[in-house]
């Protein structure tokens, strides 16, 4: 995928105040998509410099991926990891697949934005972020339980984890 042609696509779509559409276009591009998706939405920005996204809705049912406004101010790839992150989650919630323990969808995503299993078009985010996310990844599996059989279901992919941040540090 030519990042410097998608960059441009999304530009006219920012530029035309049309948010809703270049992340259509991203998802599409990318090969994001998922029948449970029910398309994008809005939520506040946090700020300027701080990036929230969420996938709403009920588990087993339809998911909206709320975005902010300012998406499209981030890198790109920062922007590809957080979306892949919600898509990941619409894919966890649909009808037959439900993933019912947060603490387990929320591993299984910070995981993908390090390791690209499910989505491997989607490019690497720079050391910081993928630190970051590294992080965020062991705080829920943390909140799985200790030793509990959620934490043994991961325990390779935690030692993954660590193993890339201590390589990062």
């Amino acid at each position: 995928m030519n990042f410097k042609q998608i960059n441009s696509h999304l530009a006219a779509y920012k530029e035309n105040d049309q948010i809703i559409d270049a992340a259509k276009y991203l998802i599409h591009s990318f090969q994001l998509e998922h029948e449970n998706f029910g398309g994008f939405g809005f939520r506040e920005e946090l700020s300027p410099n701080s990036l929230l996204l969420t996938a709403e809705g009920e588990l087993g049912g339809l998911q909206k991926v709320m975005i902010p406004k300012n998406l499209f101010d981030f890198d790109l790839s920062l922007v590809l990891n957080m979306v892949a992150h919600e898509m990941l989650h619409v894919r966890q919630k649909a009808p037959g697949q439900v993933i019912e323990d947060k603490n387990e969808r929320e591993f299984q995503a910070y995981y993908e934005m390090l390791f690209h299993k499910v989505f491997p078009q989607i490019p690497d985010v720079s050391d910081y972020h993928r630190k970051f996310f590294g992080n965020k990844a062991l705080e829920y599996y943390k909140r799985m339980g200790e030793g509990s059989e959620l934490q043994q279901k991961y325990a390779e992919q935690k030692i993954e984890i660590e193993q890339l941040i201590n390589s990062l540090a």
